[in-house]
């Protein structure tokens, strides 16, 4: 089991720890099959093989966040997706607390998790960065239309004077 738990931590690009204590079958149900749709595993797991498990993996820094219950949810894909997930289902559910977690190898707290579930998506960060890659472009081609606008209807006065 601490082998497959380290297998886990060493493949996931990132893995957010939750407390789940006062989430009904319903909601936890609902929150699974969330996870699940994005690709994310979710697994309940026993704090001492966690522990055992990310000493294995050489995963330092995690022992805060292994109190009470605690599940894991883990993306082989997408680090910024079980952010989002999880922070947007525990808006809606106040019984979810995130305690913090792994992503791209370092250990973020609570309120980190928060940033990056706040952060646009990349197809999101993409478009603003075509958007400003764009805008130098757009403007060049502005100031010659109006150039040429200028041109074009100041030529008619001039030869009416």
């Amino acid at each position: 089991m601490v082998r497959e738990i380290a297998d886990k931590f060493s493949r996931s690009k990132s893995a957010i720890v939750t407390d789940y204590r006062g989430l009904n079958v319903a909601e936890v149900t609902e929150l699974r099959r969330q996870l699940r749709q994005a690709g994310i595993e979710f697994k309940v797991l026993k704090n001492t093989l966690t522990r055992l498990a990310a000493q294995q993996a050489q995963v330092d820094g995690i022992e805060p966040f292994l109190s009470g219950p605690s599940a894991w949810a883990f993306s082989y894909d997408d680090p910024v997706a079980p952010a989002k997930i999880l922070n947007d289902f525990a808006r809606n559910h106040k019984a979810l607390e995130i305690k913090g977690g792994v992503v791209e190898g370092r250990i973020v707290d609570a309120a980190q998790v928060a940033d990056l579930a706040n952060l646009p998506s990349r197809d999101g960060l993409l478009a603003m960065l075509l958007s400003v890659l764009q805008a130098p472009i757009r403007n060049f081609a502005y100031a010659i239309k109006q150039v040429a606008e200028q041109r074009a209807g100041g030529a008619p006065e001039a030869a009416a004077e």
